[in-house]
């Protein structure tokens, strides 16, 4: 493979905690949570009520009403995302010198249009299969996001979805990077959406066990490695990057925010939902990005971790950093910022990778929240309750799904 460098030159992101990358790192580094009750459909048969819902978002200011509702609200989100990313980094000016088949899309979602499934299988069972709209599959298959980026603004790079579960929008970000390390782009689009507060989907994850139900007290049910983490809170949102070769970012005098030196993959062959105790998978997955990136456990200064607070999840990240670092698990900053995005499943990824480069940037390490009684057995240093000022050279974003699919992402500082 060719050794060019890959950098990142725009950001997008709508989440819980708010609908632009401003609105969101504010709300981040000043630990405020994003969870609510949930308002979108009644949840009186659900034992979890709350989650983190997308607020005062107008599809319209992103696309036409018509084509909106043709598509499930994920597409929404993550069309605002990448616009936003798009914008920023110079790939909607109209002169920008850029050959259009030169950039492509990397955007997905764990779970996809579940809620355009739900409704439309009732109209099947209460009106007929002739009510069913023509548009019920190009409006819910997981790979419109960029099919819908493609052909408003004429781009015709290479164009996929890789779906795997919460990893989603990770492995979108470091597949798109290694395209453009063997040359077939120049720019990609990448990361993930996702909308999935749905009564089926919430009714599926309350029935497996794995969600809070402090219901009494939203803000404060998302608390990863804290002793009385009871499960984790679901949220919609999207995250999307551009990820641009250094040399083609330089000669169009794009904005740099930082380097993506490694990216890790890996499977747990372990269970469907359950990681291994000692988290095995996970620390192969960062140890195989720490060594694409080139660099050594001890360069490492902060990590934005998976972090779910699942009691199984978070001690097993725990175990798995402590088997990756050894002795410099105990310096590095660890954080979750789950604890106030909630978990975006397959976007979660793309926003953490955000945040990651923001901590950079910014010098500062996001809080995780809601850790006021750390489990004796996650006994790192997870920067409890407030943001720390710190130098932040090397970041890393850890991201594990479903099925045992693990995705590791290392940002570093660029340096001009």
């Amino acid at each position: 493979m060719s050794q060019r460098r890959i950098v990142v030159t725009g950001l997008g992101l709508l989440s819980p905690v708010g609908n632009t990358v401003v609105e969101s790192w504010d709300a981040i580094c000043n630990g405020r949570s994003g969870i609510d009750l949930i308002t979108e459909f009644d949840t009186s048969q659900l034992a979890t009520k709350i989650a983190g819902e997308i607020r005062n978002f107008d599809v319209t200011d992103f696309m036409p009403g018509k084509d909106a509702r043709r598509c499930d609200k994920f597409m929404h989100y993550g069309l605002a995302a990448a616009q936003e990313a798009m914008s920023e980094a110079g790939l909607l000016d109209g002169n920008n010198g850029i050959d259009p088949e030169r950039v492509g899309f990397a955007l997905a979602a764990g779970i996809g249009g579940i809620s355009t499934i739900e409704t439309t299988m009732l109209t099947y069972r209460d009106r007929g299969a002739r009510r069913v709209s023509p548009f019920y599959i190009p409006g819910s298959i997981v790979n419109m996001i960029g099919g819908f980026l493609s052909i408003r603004f004429g781009f015709k790079g290479p164009n996929i979805a890789v779906v795997s579960a919460c990893a989603t929008a990770s492995h979108n970000i470091g597949l798109a990077a290694r395209m453009i390390k063997y040359g077939d782009a120049e720019v990609m689009v990448a990361g993930g959406a996702e909308y999935a507060t749905t009564p089926t989907a919430m009714a599926g994850f309350v029935t497996a066990k794995a969600m809070s139900t402090r219901n009494d007290d939203p803000a404060a049910a998302s608390r990863p490695w804290d002793r009385d983490r009871d499960g984790f809170v679901l949220s919609n949102g999207a995250g999307v990057v551009v990820v641009e070769e250094l040399e083609h970012a330089k000669q169009r005098g794009a904005a740099i925010y930082a380097e993506i030196a490694g990216f890790g993959m890996s499977g747990d062959a372990h269970h469907m939902t359950a990681p291994p105790a000692d988290g095995e998978g996970a620390s192969r997955c960062m140890n195989i990005a720490m060594r694409d990136a080139g660099i050594n456990p001890d360069e490492v200064d902060y990590i934005n971790a998976h972090g779910t607070s699942t009691p199984q999840g978070d001690r097993a990240e725990s175990d798995a950093i402590k088997t990756s670092f050894g002795e410099h698990a105990a310096r590095l900053a660890i954080s979750s910022t789950k604890s106030m995005t909630g978990h975006l499943l397959g976007a979660a990824g793309g926003a953490e990778a955000i945040f990651c480069m923001l901590a950079m940037r910014d010098g500062i390490a996001p809080p995780t929240i809601n850790l006021d009684h750390p489990s004796e057995d996650c006994d790192l240093d997870f920067v409890p309750n407030s943001a720390r000022e710190m130098p932040i050279k090397i970041a890393m974003s850890n991201s594990f799904g479903f099925g045992g699919t693990n995705g590791t992402l290392i940002f570093k500082q660029f340096q001009h």
